[in-house]
Protein backbone atom coordinates (compact mmCIF):
# COMPACT_ATOMS: atom_id res chain seq x y z
CA UNK A 1 0.00 0.00 0.00
CA UNK A 2 1.47 3.60 -0.58
CA UNK A 3 -0.22 6.57 0.75
CA UNK A 4 -1.17 9.98 -0.68
CA UNK A 5 0.70 12.96 1.24
CA UNK A 6 0.26 15.63 -1.18
CA UNK A 7 0.27 17.39 -4.11
CA UNK A 8 2.32 19.90 -6.42
CA UNK A 9 1.58 21.64 -9.14
CA UNK A 10 3.85 21.24 -12.20
CA UNK A 11 4.02 22.93 -16.00
CA UNK A 12 3.72 20.90 -18.90
CA UNK A 13 6.26 21.20 -22.09
CA UNK A 14 3.70 23.43 -23.40
CA UNK A 15 3.72 25.94 -20.23
CA UNK A 16 0.24 24.59 -19.31
CA UNK A 17 0.09 24.05 -15.33
CA UNK A 18 -1.49 20.64 -14.06
CA UNK A 19 -0.87 18.47 -10.66
CA UNK A 20 0.65 15.56 -9.62
CA UNK A 21 -0.21 13.45 -6.36
CA UNK A 22 2.74 12.79 -4.22
CA UNK A 23 3.07 8.99 -3.08
CA UNK A 24 4.93 7.52 -0.14
CA UNK A 25 5.08 3.94 0.21
CA UNK A 26 6.27 2.25 3.88
CA UNK A 27 8.57 2.55 6.03
CA UNK A 28 11.74 0.72 5.02
CA UNK A 29 15.22 0.60 7.06
CA UNK A 30 18.32 1.35 4.53
CA UNK A 31 22.45 1.29 5.57
CA UNK A 32 24.13 4.35 5.32
CA UNK A 33 27.02 4.08 3.16
CA UNK A 34 28.88 6.94 5.54
CA UNK A 35 28.55 5.84 8.74
CA UNK A 36 26.94 2.00 8.31
CA UNK A 37 24.09 3.00 10.62
CA UNK A 38 20.72 1.98 9.28
CA UNK A 39 18.29 4.99 9.01
CA UNK A 40 14.12 5.27 8.62
CA UNK A 41 12.79 5.79 5.04
CA UNK A 42 9.95 5.80 2.68
CA UNK A 43 10.30 5.65 -1.47
CA UNK A 44 8.04 8.45 -2.85
CA UNK A 45 6.51 9.29 -6.53
CA UNK A 46 4.48 11.34 -8.05
CA UNK A 47 1.79 10.32 -10.79
CA UNK A 48 0.46 13.15 -13.22
CA UNK A 49 -3.63 13.77 -12.55
CA UNK A 50 -6.35 15.39 -14.68
CA UNK A 51 -7.58 16.60 -10.35
CA UNK A 52 -8.21 20.02 -9.56
CA UNK A 53 -6.71 21.74 -6.11
CA UNK A 54 -9.57 21.16 -4.43
CA UNK A 55 -9.87 16.93 -5.10
CA UNK A 56 -6.23 16.62 -4.51
CA UNK A 57 -6.13 18.18 -1.37
CA UNK A 58 -9.91 15.62 -0.50
CA UNK A 59 -7.39 12.79 -1.55
CA UNK A 60 -4.27 13.32 0.91
CA UNK A 61 -4.40 10.46 3.38
CA UNK A 62 -6.18 7.77 0.86
CA UNK A 63 -4.37 4.79 0.50
CA UNK A 64 -3.88 3.24 -2.89
CA UNK A 65 -2.81 -0.47 -3.33
CA UNK A 66 0.41 -0.83 -5.14
CA UNK A 67 3.88 0.11 -4.42
CA UNK A 68 7.01 2.23 -5.20
CA UNK A 69 9.99 0.44 -7.04
CA UNK A 70 13.30 1.69 -8.33
CA UNK A 71 13.48 2.45 -11.89
CA UNK A 72 16.96 2.46 -12.96
CA UNK A 73 17.25 5.25 -15.99
CA UNK A 74 19.69 7.56 -17.54
CA UNK A 75 21.75 9.40 -15.13
CA UNK A 76 20.37 13.52 -14.75
CA UNK A 77 21.44 15.60 -12.25
CA UNK A 78 19.55 16.24 -8.98
CA UNK A 79 19.52 18.90 -6.66
CA UNK A 80 19.37 18.32 -2.36
CA UNK A 81 17.33 21.07 -1.35
CA UNK A 82 18.08 21.40 2.12
CA UNK A 83 21.84 21.89 1.14
CA UNK A 84 21.76 23.44 -2.90
CA UNK A 85 24.50 20.37 -3.59
CA UNK A 86 24.14 18.72 -6.81
CA UNK A 87 24.16 14.95 -7.80
CA UNK A 88 24.20 12.93 -10.05
CA UNK A 89 21.54 10.01 -9.98
CA UNK A 90 20.57 6.76 -12.15
CA UNK A 91 17.59 5.65 -10.94
CA UNK A 92 13.54 7.12 -10.05
CA UNK A 93 10.86 5.68 -7.96
CA UNK A 94 7.78 4.73 -9.64
CA UNK A 95 4.07 3.44 -8.87
CA UNK A 96 3.07 0.49 -9.40
CA UNK A 97 -0.33 -0.52 -9.04
CA UNK A 98 -1.26 -4.00 -7.57
CA UNK A 99 -3.80 -4.69 -10.57
CA UNK A 100 -1.16 -3.62 -12.71
CA UNK A 101 -1.04 -6.39 -15.57
CA UNK A 102 1.46 -8.94 -14.72
CA UNK A 103 4.09 -8.05 -17.49
CA UNK A 104 4.33 -4.83 -16.13
CA UNK A 105 5.11 -6.01 -12.43
CA UNK A 106 7.33 -8.38 -14.02
CA UNK A 107 9.17 -5.98 -16.10
CA UNK A 108 9.20 -3.77 -13.37
CA UNK A 109 10.56 -5.87 -10.74
CA UNK A 110 13.34 -7.22 -13.21
CA UNK A 111 14.88 -3.81 -13.33
CA UNK A 112 15.24 -4.21 -9.59
CA UNK A 113 18.74 -5.63 -8.09
CA UNK A 114 19.22 -7.99 -5.58
CA UNK A 115 21.15 -4.98 -3.44
CA UNK A 116 17.76 -3.46 -3.15
CA UNK A 117 16.42 -5.78 -0.75
CA UNK A 118 19.70 -6.85 0.78
CA UNK A 119 20.33 -3.52 3.02
CA UNK A 120 16.92 -4.46 5.12
CA UNK A 121 17.68 -8.41 5.24
CA UNK A 122 21.54 -6.99 6.87
CA UNK A 123 19.82 -5.25 9.28
CA UNK A 124 18.45 -8.47 11.38
CA UNK A 125 20.34 -10.02 13.37
CA UNK A 126 18.46 -13.16 14.43
CA UNK A 127 16.31 -14.97 11.20
CA UNK A 128 13.09 -13.97 10.96
CA UNK A 129 11.33 -17.60 10.94
CA UNK A 130 12.83 -20.81 11.28
CA UNK A 131 10.95 -23.96 9.78
CA UNK A 132 11.68 -27.34 11.59
CA UNK A 133 11.44 -29.70 8.68
CA UNK A 134 10.37 -33.41 10.06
Amino acid sequence: MVRIVNYKERLSEDGDAFLVLELQGGIEFVKSQSSNNFYATARKATVTSTFDEATCKALIGAELPGNIIKQECEPYEYVIEDTGEVIELSHRYQYIPEDAPVETQEEEMSNSTIEDFVDVKEAVDEPIFEVELD
